[in-house]
This record gives structure tokens, sequence and C-alpha cells, in this order.
């Protein structure tokens, strides 16, 4: 079932499967991704509880294995529709016996998708509806439209001047890394810099980021809270996708142990987590 929110300015269609973003239009314009399988049958997935892959897809809680596949489960599920009126839609889910299987932690998930004048925020809350303490990460992965030829596009950091990358081996984080010195803090986009899949960036001092089309603003992220970003696209793909996330994937030398891991964040029992990112069209 999808839900359309709009205003003067902006329409947006959220599916109730992942409370996954579909489409956000400005006069009529496409900016998200159709999610044409051809390349990626995905718009605006939502990452939770884990960004990226596990050494060997498992991790150990308690003496036990547990198998969570890459950027967790809660986009392959439905949520229940909260509230919604004509600007503003609160999405949740909640963690159950299906969910105990792959995590074993009380949990809700809500998403809060809010239009105001020509931007979208979209917010998490995550609660540790549990007494123990509860291990997760949660990201955002928009991708967006790109109408024109890819190296007719770059990325604008609001202050970084070069961004240093890590690089994935077999889905797995490496030590690996490459700096990409920035032009006025601009970064020409060519499919040669995902040759080797998504740029993953550990530290990042921009808390903005605008896509350029010929030189001029296009979309404009705003990452607020959000420490780590992943940039990404397929080979000759016609999107980009900014990708604002608490986390990432495990290290080639992960011990398996979820507490351990490296970006994780831990939830006291009965205590929430927000977050959130807004896109301005």
């Amino acid at each position: 079932m999808n839900i359309v929110l709009q205003n003067k300015e902006l329409k947006a269609t959220i599916n109730t499967k992942g409370a996954e973003l579909i489409s956000l239009k400005r006069n009529a314009k496409e900016y998200i991704w159709e999610g044409n399988p051809n390349f990626w049958d995905k718009h605006s997935p939502i990452l939770f509880p884990i960004v990226g892959t596990l050494k060997e897809g498992q991790y150990n809680y308690e003496n036990k294995s547990y198998q969570l596949s890459r950027h967790g489960f809660a986009r392959d599920n439905v949520f229940c529709v909260e509230e919604t009126f004509k600007n503003k839609a609160v999405f949740s889910f909640r963690s159950s016996e299906e969910t105990a299987k792959y995590y074993p932690f009380d949990f809700e998930l809500k998403i809060i998708y809010t239009l105001e004048e020509n931007y979208l925020t979209i917010k998490y809350e995550v609660t540790n509806n549990g007494n123990t303490k509860m291990p997760f990460s949660i990201g955002g992965h928009p991708a967006f439209a790109l109408t024109d030829t890819f190296e007719n596009y770059s990325l604008l950091f609001e202050n970084d001047e070069s961004l240093t990358c890590y690089s994935l081996e077999n889905n797995l984080l490496s030590e690996r890394t490459t700096v990409l010195k920035l032009s006025d803090h601009k970064l020409p986009l060519s499919y040669s810099l995902f040759e080797e899949d998504a740029l993953i960036i550990k530290k990042l001092e921009s808390k903005k980021i605008q896509i350029l089309k010929n030189g001029k603003p296009y979309v404009e992220i705003s990452l607020y809270d959000f420490p780590n970003l992943g940039i990404w696209t397929k080979n000759n793909a016609p999107f980009i996708c900014l990708e604002p996330w608490h986390g990432y994937s495990d290290s080639i030398k992960s011990t398996g142990n979820l507490f351990e891991k490296e970006g994780i964040l831990i939830l006291s029992a009965k205590e929430t987590f927000e977050t959130s990112f807004r896109i301005k069209i």
C-alpha cells in the first residue's frame, strides 16, 4: 500500500513495505530512482538493525549464532501506518517471534516523513523495549534519479576538502583507503569511482551535500548527526545514492560480537534513539 504526502511544492509517495520512499516529485519531475531491476530494484530502503554486511553473514550473542542478511530486515517487512496527515506520516515496525530468529531484541522502529516547503525530513526513532542493552545500526539509502549524462553531475561538500574512503573486500570493510582530493569542495562523478563498489566514509566534516547538475544545485541532503556516509551507484545506472549511516559493514577482522562491532550503537533498556536527515529539492 502506498501513502501519499503533498504540499504546494512536493509530492512524496511511501510504500508500507519497508516504509520506503518510492517517489519524490516537484512540479511533476521525479527525483527518486524508479527502481528498474535491470540496475537495482529499490528506491530508498531503510537499513536496520545493521548497515552493510556481517562477516560470514552472522554474529554471536549469548553463545548463539544468528544469521542476518546485508542491511538487515526492516526493508523487507510491512510497516504499520500509525498516523497520516496531508504532509506527514508515521510508520512503525515492532519485533516479533519471526524477527527474534535473526535479532533477539525487543524493539520498535518508527519512521516519520514530514514535508515542509521544498524539504522532506525523514526521522528514525528506535526504542529498546527490552530489559537488556541493544546493539544496532541504522541508515538511509536514498537513490536519486539522474536524467542527464552521469559525468555532468558532481557532489558539493559543505566543509570537506578531501574524502578518506574505505574499500570493501568481499563486502567487508578493508583497511585499504583512498583519499579523494576535492576541487573547491566538489567531487565530479564518474562510474570509475565505483569500480570496487561503494565509497565508505567513516568521518565527514560536512553536514550538507549537494548534487550539482552542470554546476547548478539539483538536490541537497542534510545529514545532521549522521557520522558516516556511503556513496554508491552501479555501472551505467542513472542514479546516485547518498546514504547517511550510523554504522557500516564489519571489518575483515571482526570478532562476530555485535557489541564489539565498529560503529555500532548501544541502546539502554527502555531508551529511545532519534536521528533524522533532510532532502531538499
